[in-house]
């Protein structure tokens, strides 16, 4: 089948040379597929916010698209002010803006409290210079206290000017499709991407999900666990379910598909391939 054509990749910013590299390579990898942008992870607290510009202005310089990830949690308005000056400055026109996490022994969550807040202050300081996406949560948010108080506030970042959602990662498209009908209900009307995460490995990825509340389904679990150290079994047969997940998204009228990468581009680029993807 082919896959729709509004494809966006995920990076974090690399720490060293090495990584570096590894990311530019990647990067070629996966720019065959025409994505729609590259965005870049902002680390808790702003604690990557440099590494993040210079990947984001690295990946705009070689011709791509590319999307920074504001966080605003531990940040005060004219730290974001200047940040969005500086974007501006350098013609980045995509933003992916979230609360983010509050660093580990922090009191202070700054100027805003949530991502709304960041939303309707970006648009305040720049109108419509930057397409903006937020993120949704199918699953819902880890720390909601309810499926309904988790769209009321994902409601309230559309309301304040968000262009575009992503989710966090799942592997149930039902929970996705749900969410798509809830929202709707309460008249959101932006494109919503889900978020998708290959699978690389088991141990990091049931560390993530703990973290992020994304759940791995008692069958999926239960396989992956039992492929043990055979990590190039498990990787084929997770990529494998990857592709029907993709498949569901799409024949049931996703948007498009973002792929978290983890600066890597190798399974993706499979499952691309297999979804029939166009290269150019």
């Amino acid at each position: 089948m082919k896959a729709a054509s509004v494809i966006s990749f995920e990076f974090f910013p690399p720490k060293t040379a090495e990584g570096i590299a590894k990311l530019r390579a990647a990067r070629e990898q996966l720019a065959v597929f025409a994505p729609k942008f590259f965005s870049v992870t902002f680390g808790a607290g702003g604690s990557t916010r440099d590494r993040t510009m210079e990947t984001v202005l690295d990946i705009h310089e070689q011709g791509y698209e590319a999307a920074p990830h504001l966080s605003c949690i531990s940040a005060d308005k004219e730290e974001i002010r200047q940040l969005l000056k500086q974007y501006q400055e350098k013609g980045i026109k995509r933003l992916v803006a979230l609360r983010g996490d509050i660093p580990s022994g922090e009191v202070s969550a700054g100027d805003f409290r949530y991502a709304s807040e960041l939303v309707e202050f970006i648009r305040a300081e720049t109108g419509d210079w930057f397409q903006i996406e937020v993120a949704a949560y199918p699953e819902f948010h880890p720390e909601s206290t309810s499926p309904t108080s988790d769209l009321k506030y994902f409601k309230r970042k559309v309301d304040a000017g968000a262009n575009a959602a992503i989710t966090q990662y799942f592997y149930n498209a039902d929970a996705y499709f749900q969410f798509l009908d809830q929202a709707e209900k309460l008249g959101v009307s932006i494109p919503i991407v889900p978020g998708v995460m290959p699978i690389y490995n088991f141990t990091q990825l049931a560390r993530f999900s703990s973290v992020c509340g994304a759940e791995i389904p008692r069958w999926l679990r239960l396989r992956l666990q039992d492929y043990g150290d055979d990590l190039a079994s498990m990787r084929a047969f997770g990529a494998d379910v990857m592709v029907d997940l993709c498949e569901q998204l799409l024949a049931g009228g996703a948007p498009g598909l973002h792929f978290y990468t983890l600066n890597q581009a190798g399974i993706i680029s499979g499952i691309l391939d297999q979804l029939g993807l166009d290269k150019h």
